[in-house]
């Protein structure tokens, strides 16, 4: 092992000890990937806590202000970018009319069907927990150089792509 090793290091050691046999370079990529994961995942929840809102909250949120103006989306459309059920989806939507971070609106195009949109106060906590949230994953990332981060994150698309069809 190299003067600068990880605890990713460590186990696959141990194991190429113990099993000779068995090639392990798949963990020493998803092993750190995975333990990267529970880092991102301890941040952000703290980006959100601290803009007041919960993660499930934040993915509606923040699908809405993607949107753009006039920040709203239909309940399908929302659906889509969630990956939840409708009935998920619907809850979801009432628990937060009733934090009055969205409102109901009827669809214009549509009388029979409604549109979800963003209200200001909803558009202040996405804002605010997005500028949390680039922060601690700037920080989270401040070992690389720019460089860096570039090719990391083409090879993590490269991965992924397969994985979002």
């Amino acid at each position: 092992m190299t003067a600068a090793s990880d605890e990713v290091d460590r186990i696959v050691d141990a194991w190429t000890r113990q099993r000779p046999d068995l090639d392990f370079s798949p963990l020493e990529v998803l092993s750190r990937v995975d333990r990267l994961s529970r880092h991102l995942d301890r941040a952000r929840k703290e980006a959100f806590r601290r803009s007041e809102l919960e993660p499930w909250e934040w993915d509606v949120l923040s699908a809405l202000r993607r949107a753009g103006e006039p920040f709203q989306l239909s309940p399908k459309q929302l659906l889509q970018q969630t990956l939840v059920s409708s009935g998920t989806m619907t809850n979801r939507i009432d628990r937060l009319v009733g934090r009055r971070l969205v409102r109901r609106e009827a669809d214009p195009g549509d009388g029979r069907s409604v549109l979800v949109t963003l209200t200001a106060d909803g558009r202040t906590r996405v804002d605010a927990a997005i500028t949390r949230l680039v922060d601690a994953e700037a920080i989270l990332l401040d070992t690389l150089s720019r460089g860096d981060r570039d090719r990391l994150a083409g090879l993590l698309r490269k991965l992924s792509i397969g994985f979002d069809r």
